[in-house]
């Protein structure tokens, strides 16, 4: 079975039903399988050959999810090109990638410029798919460690590093969506991210169950409302930085949200203070799952009645079913609970590697396990709680820091929107602690303030040296604070 079965077996039980909503257009299930299938086809005839890589850039649109799923469907492998990033860094990947075509809309034209790859532009499409409506495309058998999709992870410097995602990590995360967060048809999936990124996980499961996705104007607060509140949305993805702007638009509160049942965080950690808000705001909706690209997005998933609970506030979650944990020392042991080290993941969510990067491959997946570079512990449970990267935390004086426990205590602050602390290299101490802050709009509080505020919580070894105020922490394209951008800015 191949991940876009999943769209083909849901058309023929809900073929009437819609399938995706952006504004006042409407797409049924019968009419997105014949526009995926022409798309498909037209992929087909510009290059015949089964497993070529496609790219695409586009914004959020009706149009990048038949193009996506198009690509599935024509045996291709899916390369999201994120229109958020600099015209170098999308360049530098497509050389990397090497695309025979690539799909684009203006703000994707753009970036991607002239590279002599087949482009085309979602004005062309209707033109091209005419001749195929109503067809299927060839379809070609692929075993279970293809690859489906090439995400790239960084392209700013170096060889960008693309994971290579095969079809048996597509089918564990549809699998572990539907049964995890119990899809049904019921179901209207609120698309306010990135789909090139986390939320591009959550298409397939969703329309699988012949459920409903739902695409938003824009990211403004306003926008993501109305989605909830007049088009019906009862779930969506968010990074955390989302979340602190919705809790914080004028005029929005839970009733703004009436058939939300599932508010889904994830593509970074949120403090425990911070989810007791969200809950406060939500309700108790507020749900994570922990993943990576090298594991897609559902390694370990955790549903809001146990995020509920006092003492599951700072996990992740379990496992996810086809999949293995394990936590392990820096000399290969496998630890017991409680005890910290790496978390590694074996399993069906595991990628197949880094495209054209053997030994960078070698490096991070040893004997099956894939090791992620996070700290964390499992407990008696097998709730995960995580930790740090292990290049982030912060060795002062001795003694390991870990970047997160600070930042929840900074976080606590009621003056505190939000803080990121990091090491810097110091002659006395090996490292020092610091932190970089956002205050809340109108707030106030001084570095002063805020030392005594960490050193009566948590005791002097934690405690920053410096703080460095920012109006707003700089961020990667998908919300995440970038701690090297901030190194090189105090240094």
């Amino acid at each position: 079975m191949l991940p876009i079965d999943f769209l083909y077996r849901a058309a023929q039980l809900h073929g009437g039903r819609v399938a995706v909503e952006e504004g006042s257009r409407q797409m049924r299930y019968a009419e997105l399988v014949r526009a995926v299938n022409a798309l498909a086809l037209v992929l087909q005839d510009r290059d015949p050959e089964p497993g070529s890589r496609v790219g695409l850039c586009a914004t959020n649109s009706l149009d990048y999810l038949v193009a996506m799923l198009a690509i599935l469907a024509a045996g291709k492998v899916w390369v999201p090109l994120n229109y958020r990033s600099a015209q170098g860094e999308v360049r530098r990947i497509i050389d990397t990638a090497e695309p025979t075509t690539l799909i684009v809309d203006d703000t994707g034209n753009t970036l991607v410029g002239n590279t002599g790859q087949l482009a085309i532009n979602f004005t062309e499409i209707p033109d091209l798919v005419a001749p195929h409506q109503g067809k299927w495309p060839i379809r070609h058998e692929r075993s279970r460690d293809d690859t489906q999709a090439i995400k790239f992870t960084s392209g700013t410097t170096g060889t960008p590093k693309g994971v290579m995602q095969p079809y048996r990590a597509w089918l564990a995360g549809i699998i572990n969506q539907i049964a995890g967060w119990q899809i049904t048809s019921d179901d209207a999936f609120v698309i306010c991210a990135p789909i090139s990124h986390g939320t591009g996980t959550y298409v397939l499961p969703m329309l699988a169950q012949g459920a409903r996705l739902i695409l938003c104007k824009s990211g403004a607060p306003a926008d993501i409302a109305h989605a909830f509140e007049r088009q019906g949305g009862t779930m969506t993805f968010m990074p955390p930085t989302l979340i602190y702007k919705l809790m914080a638009a004028p005029g929005l509160s839970r009733a703004n949200f009436p058939g939300l049942r599932l508010l889904i965080y994830g593509g970074a950690p949120m403090p425990v203070e911070k989810i007791i808000m969200a809950q406060d705001f939500f309700g108790d909706v507020v749900a994570t799952t922990y993943g990576q690209t090298e594991v897609p997005q559902i390694a370990t998933l955790l549903r809001p009645e146990d995020l509920s609970k006092p003492d599951c506030k700072a996990s992740v979650g379990r496992v996810t079913w086809l999949s293995e944990l394990a936590i392990v020392s820096p000399e290969g042991a496998f630890l017991n609970s409680g005890q910290m080290g790496e978390v590694c993941i074996r399993g069906d969510l595991v990628m197949s590697g880094y495209w054209k990067l053997p030994d960078k491959t070698d490096k991070t997946i040893k004997n099956g396990w894939l090791h992620t570079g996070d700290v964390g512990y499992l407990d008696e449970r097998g709730y995960l709680f995580l930790k740090e990267r292990i290049s982030d935390v912060i060795i002062t004086g001795g003694f390991n820091v870990y970047p997160t426990d600070v930042e929840n205590a900074l976080s606590s602050h009621p003056a505190v929107h939000e803080a990121s602390v990091f090491g810097l290299p110091d002659d006395k101490w090996g490292e020092t602690v610091n932190a970089a802050i956002q205050l809340k709009p109108f707030c106030h509080a001084s570095a002063d303030e805020l030392k005594a505020y960490v050193r009566e919580r948590l005791g002097p070894v934690l405690t920053p040296k410096q703080f460095y105020f920012y109006d707003s922490l700089p961020r990667s394209p998908v919300g995440k604070i970038l701690k090297n951008v901030i190194r090189q800015d105090v240094r």
